[in-house]
């Protein structure tokens, strides 16, 4: 036996040790829920195509989302823990598409801590089978929001700054627009009633379709969140707290000093999320722990503690966290915990030979 198969049969006997279901959803899956969680940017990485009818369908490009749908189809609510051990398929700018993942998928356990200690033990266990260091980069998602609702600034931009969390390109464009807005009022909007008679009379105007395409009501409406935006003004004391905030990086205790400092200085309460990542480092050993506030995966369902493990040339090995929040977007009636993470097989054998 090659060393590369000893590996792969370790890392099978790791993913078939915990315990949980083994997960095999079928390679060819509905596009449209990467689409509507994912965004245009996961969605260019589909392998795509269409059955009769025209609807779109893709090979599978992950476990979790077909795992998370069946589970909810199922209905019934119960502890249940999953892994996994596939290829999955995705476009790349070089290399194959097709590619192994293993895996780990908690839900609804009673103890939602306890189960992501399981993913980090799960994760290193893996690593350490292909005897790589765990370097772990921890982001905090509900430290993240916990300062957002505690933050002086209008309602309506709490959602937006949010969306754009662990995007940082995107982060610092809407910064900088906030920082540049004029402190100034406004003028009175007209009526939505008015806007929309305006609107249809120049839409027949030029010929366009009331129907097709944008209605006079979306066009409307979408002026208006736009004019309510303009006018909601975030003060500079507190566009100052998020770049604060989000230009902390480094290791993990250091950096949730610097946090615990910042909340001080602006009397937030934020000892709840900040003990809730020192709970998890003793399950992370000896490990390299760097804490970084702006880092989410760009995915709005993460909830809690996110991370990922990297190489020795900083190529994501094993990433993962909480993600309460994805199983109400697909269909779940009431709050579901739930944790998981993937490992990148491929990866971690080319970091050993390389």
């Amino acid at each position: 036996m090659t060393n590369a198969a000893m590996r792969r049969a370790q890392l099978e006997a790791l993913v078939e040790a915990q315990g949980g279901c083994r997960a095999t959803p079928p390679l060819l899956l509905p596009a449209d829920p990467y689409f509507d969680l994912a965004g245009e940017e996961f969605g260019r990485r589909l392998l795509l195509t269409a059955d009769l009818t025209g609807a779109e369908h893709c090979l599978r490009p992950e476990f979790t989302l077909p795992i998370v749908r069946d589970y909810i189809a199922d209905g019934t609510r119960q502890p249940a823990a999953f892994t996994y051990l596939g290829p999955i398929f995705r476009q790349r700018e070089t290399g194959p598409a097709e590619f192994d993942q293993a895996g780990i998928e908690l839900l609804a356990q009673p103890d939602g801590e306890v189960a992501l200690d399981q993913v980090f033990t799960f994760a290193r266990a893996a690593l350490s089978i292909y005897g790589l260091p765990a370097r772990i980069r921890l982001g905090g998602v509900g430290l993240f929001e916990a300062l957002l609702v505690q933050a002086d600034m209008p309602a309506a931009w709490r959602p937006r700054i949010r969306h754009r969390f662990g995007h940082t390109e995107a982060m610092e464009r809407l910064l900088a627009r906030l920082e540049a807005a004029p402190d100034a009022p406004r003028q009175e909007q007209p009526s939505r009633d008015v806007l929309i008679e305006d609107v249809t009379a120049r839409m027949v105007s030029s010929g366009l379709s009331l129907s097709e395409g944008r209605t006079p009501e979306e066009i409307a409406d979408r002026y208006l969140e736009q004019q309510a935006l303009d006018a909601a003004h975030v003060p500079a004391k507190t566009l100052k707290l998020l770049r604060d905030y989000l230009a902390i990086s480094g290791d993990v205790l250091s950096a949730l000093r610097q946090v615990e400092a910042l909340a001080d200085s602006h009397k937030l309460m934020l000892g709840a999320p900040i003990r809730a990542i020192r709970r998890h480092l003793d399950k992370l050993g000896e490990a390299r722990v760097d804490f970084d506030a702006g880092f989410s995966p760009r995915l709005d369902y993460y909830t809690g503690i996110v991370f990922e493990m990297t190489g020795r040339n900083g190529d994501v090995l094993a990433s993962g966290g909480q993600y309460d929040r994805l199983l109400e977007r697909l269909g779940a009636t009431a709050p579901i915990a739930a944790s998981g993470c993937a490992l990148w097989v491929d990866r971690l054998e080319a970091e050993i030979s390389a």
